[in-house]
């Protein structure tokens, strides 16, 4: 690896669009409505999958899972986001900047692993529904989704930590919203060809393998769905599993499209976009679109704001 960064600047300087200051202000309205509204969205699924007896099962047990994780996401970001494009301050300290890159990347990083973990759940449930039950049990599910986490924090510590070990060379501005390591690896100085071979492999074990894993488990749902012969029951079938598609073709695009390419070549702006899609776009779309395509979740939802209601 590049040698070890003795000194760091105590802060750095987030340029994000200074460029195109007329930029500024419609994203910060917009990341000031959706914040709210993707944390709404994530708080109210959890809700009713927890409360709601009917939905105490392992598939709502990971869509539980996955709202937490995308309210972490995107507090992790947007308020540093928000800071950046509503005031004249475009400093983030050290600390805070390190502190932003282990969880940022450990929220991405578990995520990626958890929509193949919710892919392989659907897979049971269509394809193997007699050994569902037995494979998919309470106690597996908390073990499944404990390594997932595992996965995601150890990609994040160790990319993340050699990354911050690179030499700076006095630079202390980062052409970005937030800090992410790809930025980081593109501002650094000397000798950083190892660090991009690294993470591109990481990356490839994050991005590419679960996506494989996903596009097998849906290629022979999708066979085992045109078995189907009832109707109700393809239709069911399809309904839950294009909400989860959705999903992966959302997180996943964007994703490889940005962390398989060397950070040499990444654009200019490519990282900021991606950062207000992953802060704005995925995290308030999800609730919608597992609420909207799932009739269970959007009973769910009826009966608690009726309960709410009624008690007052």
């Amino acid at each position: 690896m590049t040698p070890i960064n003795t000194s760091h600047p105590e802060e750095f300087i987030l340029l994000g669009f200074a460029d195109r200051p007329w930029l500024e202000l419609p994203l910060f309205i917009i990341l000031l409505v959706t914040y709210p509204t993707a944390m709404i969205g994530n708080i109210a699924i959890i809700l009713v999958s927890t409360i709601d007896p009917s939905l105490h099962s392992p598939m709502y047990f990971f869509l539980t899972n996955l709202s937490f994780l995308d309210m972490c996401y995107t507090t992790s970001i947007v308020p540093q986001m928000l800071i950046n494009l509503g005031g004249s301050t475009k400093t983030i300290s050290y600390m805070r900047c390190a502190i932003q890159l282990y969880f940022y990347h450990t929220m991405g990083g578990t995520e990626c692993v958890l929509l193949a973990l919710m892919s392989f759940d659907r897979y049971i449930a269509v394809c193997k529904p007699l050994h569902y039950t037995l494979i998919m049990k309470q106690r597996n599910c908390v073990l499944l989704v404990s390594i997932v986490w595992l996965i995601g924090i150890s990609y994040a510590v160790t990319e993340a930590t050699v990354t911050l070990q690179l030499p700076l060379c006095g630079h202390n501005k980062l052409d970005h919203l937030v800090c992410e390591i790809p930025v980081l690896i593109k501002t650094a100085c000397g000798e950083k060809e190892t660090n991009e071979l690294a993470l591109s492999v990481v990356c490839i074990f994050l991005l590419a393998v679960p996506l494989c894993l996903i596009l097998a488990s849906y290629a022979s749902i999708g066979h085992a769905v045109f078995k189907i012969k009832s109707s109700e029951g393809r239709k069911k079938a399809f309904g839950t599993c294009s909400s989860h598609l959705i999903v992966v073709l959302l997180f996943y695009g964007p994703a490889i499209s940005m962390y398989l390419q060397p950070p040499s070549s990444i654009t200019k702006d490519q990282p900021k976009f991606m950062a207000l899609f992953y802060g704005v776009v995925t995290p308030t779309l999800n609730p919608f679109i597992y609420t909207l395509r799932n009739k269970d979740v959007k009973g769910a939802l009826g009966n608690l704001f009726r309960n709410i209601f009624m008690s007052k």
